[in-house]
């Protein structure tokens, strides 16, 4: 009787628990990589469109002022982390792949939160939050599944990594979960990475548990030196009038990027999950135009890129959609970071964290939901004790003092271009363009605000980024190398009116100060360590792998392989004695 009675509970137990899944939104997040602020054409520019993204831009909610740290591993460990890089350690720079640190192992992940709240975790793609040990690789930091390569970047088509200016071979890094797979090499990392996440919404059993896909792309990121710009040729074809053959290279890399939203978006569509998913497109950081890994990406009209404190470097361009929001069709202008994500997907799910974790990001689900925009966010986008600079932000001002790579990036480098032979000839039809996408078929019946939604010219000016008039006031330059510099960003967004003398002695900035010389003190020292030389992939058969782990183990086999060759000299030497007597 009391078998029969438990096992009714657990009955009952586990269809209260699948009902419960079943109303847990589906999370898809698709994340470009180095994408340069311009380079969607939903902000403006007509030099090559990106409709698919566009459209989901237009349908959804556009992240007006998303923020994000200024380089790739930084950025990562933001968003799965929910917490300033500078508390985890992740605040300098990135993770070669020949150095041997990680995202700290006792630091909760998105991943971890999600899928003991019953998801299904998968990351197809980008890992770079460390893999010199088999611990810090994705499927042991809490995602079920993994497909992709696990360091900075690779060879769109051969998936190997290769820097000449490091002492380490050509390297092999491709694989499913922890197996190595070779038998994917030759096709474009794009597609490859885009039939994968189809393939994972096909298949999935919804009714059994909601997904979590992280779709992290390698583009529009450079590849390895000897040949950094790569799309298939068809593809470049299409951008012919681009002079610059780079640039034009580029177009195509952001043109796949722009078809892969287009199946994802389809894929949910067909799995007749839309209803019930939340979608996210943003880029990991601003995009680098010259320089290490440049693409000629475009940060217009903002100042900097990628590895520096700029607004270049840490405003990323960003769309939302979900069928929850009330005001489906509008751009959003609250300031957003990208440590606010866990806690605001997480309130989505009605998942809830334990205080124990110390999030610095906000739960901004009700403001996204609802459309309001009055949340004042403090956001420290980066205190580097190493290269010494300081990028801090609170309300409207913004701090800088010092800057990296001795202010090569400190200027504004995007441009758009001025010539009509240089603009993508569909710009002409711009709004039956997008209208005609299978994006803005999947996505707008679900709008409930289809009046606003349909003034895409309105929507796309009010998402462009308009510089301070300068022309009527004096504008002081600022060089933070020199002295510290203060923006108002809400009237100056493209950074060009310092106005740290005007304020230095006021409320204003000795409150930042002492909010920023708070985050030192309680900072965690920076996780980096020096390369090692072991790491190389010819010791591996010319694969990336976690070689601390292989070397402890061949130390093992070769501590053991001595011991027992000692016992037996041993026993040997015992019997000769013994025989001799």
């Amino acid at each position: 009787m009391r078998k029969t009675i438990l096992l009714i509970f657990l009955a009952i137990f586990e269809v209260i628990s699948a009902q419960q899944n079943v109303d847990k939104p589906n999370i898809v997040i698709i994340m470009a990589d180095d994408m340069g602020f311009d380079d969607v054409s939903f902000r403006g520019s007509n030099q090559f469109l990106t409709p698919n993204i566009d459209a989901l831009a237009y349908s959804g909610v556009i992240l007006k002022n998303l923020y994000t740290p200024p380089m790739c591993t930084p950025s990562r460990s933001a968003l799965l982390t929910g917490k300033y890089p500078i508390n985890t350690g992740m605040q300098h720079y990135v993770i070669p792949n020949d150095q041997p640190w990680s995202l700290p192992v006792n630091e909760t992940t998105m991943a971890q939160i999600f899928q003991q709240n019953g998801y299904y975790t998968s990351i197809i793609g980008k890992w770079h939050l460390g893999f010199s040990r088999k611990a810090y690789t994705p499927t042991l930091r809490g995602f079920d599944y993994h497909f992709g390569y696990l360091g900075a970047y690779i060879d769109y088509f051969d998936h190997t990594l290769y820097n000449p200016n490091k002492n380490f071979s050509r390297g092999h890094d491709f694989r499913e979960n922890l197996d190595i797979s070779k038998k994917y090499t030759g096709t474009y990392i794009t597609d490859l990475l885009t039939a994968k996440a189809v393939k994972i919404i096909d298949d999935h059993n919804i009714n059994e548990k909601p997904l979590f896909l992280l779709l992290n792309h390698l583009a529009p990121h450079a590849a390895n030196d000897d040949k950094p710009l790569q799309a298939p040729p068809d593809e470049i074809e299409k951008f012919s009038y681009i002079k610059d053959p780079e640039r034009r290279t580029y177009a195509a890399m952001m043109s796949k990027l722009d078809t892969s939203v287009a199946h994802i978006i389809e894929a949910l569509s067909k799995k007749s999950i839309l209803n019930n998913t939340i979608i996210l497109f943003y880029s990991d950081n601003g995009g680098p135009t010259v320089g290490m890994h440049a693409t000629t990406a475009s940060n217009y009209p903002l100042r900097g890129q990628k590895n520096s404190p700029w607004e270049g470097a840490l405003r990323s361009s960003a769309a939302i959609w979900s069928p929850k929001f009330e005001k489906l069709g509008t751009v959003w202008k609250q300031r957003i970071y990208v440590a606010d994500l866990l806690p605001t997907l997480a309130a989505a799910a009605g998942i809830y964290i334990n205080e124990s974790i110390k999030l610095d990001g906000v739960n901004l689900w009700s403001a996204l939901k609802y459309g309001y925009e009055a949340v004042e966010r403090e956001i420290v986008h980066n205190i580097d004790d190493i290269d010494n600079y300081v990028s801090y932000f609170k309300g409207k001002w913004k701090f800088i003092n010092g800057t990296t790579e001795e202010g090569i990036y400190d200027s504004w480098l995007g441009t758009r271009p001025n010539h009509d032979d240089e603009i993508d000839n569909r710009s002409k039809d711009y709004e039956n363009l997008i209208r005609n996408t299978t994006v803005w078929h999947n996505l707008y019946e679900f709008n409930t605000n289809n009046g606003k939604a349909s003034n895409i010219t309105e929507l796309r000016l009010d998402a462009e980024v308009k510089c301070q008039n300068t022309s009527a006031i004096e504008v002081i330059t600022c060089n933070p190398l020199i002295s510290p510099c203060l923006f108002d960003i809400d009237e100056d967004p493209c950074e060009q009116n310092n106005l740290y003398e005007q304020f230095k002695n006021s409320k204003i900035v000795l409150e930042l100060l002492e909010r920023i010389s708070y985050f030192r003190e309680h900072a965690h020292e920076p996780n980096n360590k020096p390369a090692d030389p072991l790491c190389d992939p010819k010791y591996y058969e010319y694969e990336w792998t976690w070689w601390q782990d292989v070397q402890e183990g061949n130390s093992a086999v070769r501590s053991t392989s001595i011991s027992y060759i000692i016992f037996i000299i041993l026993l040997v030497n015992y019997f000769s004695i013994k025989f001799l007597i």
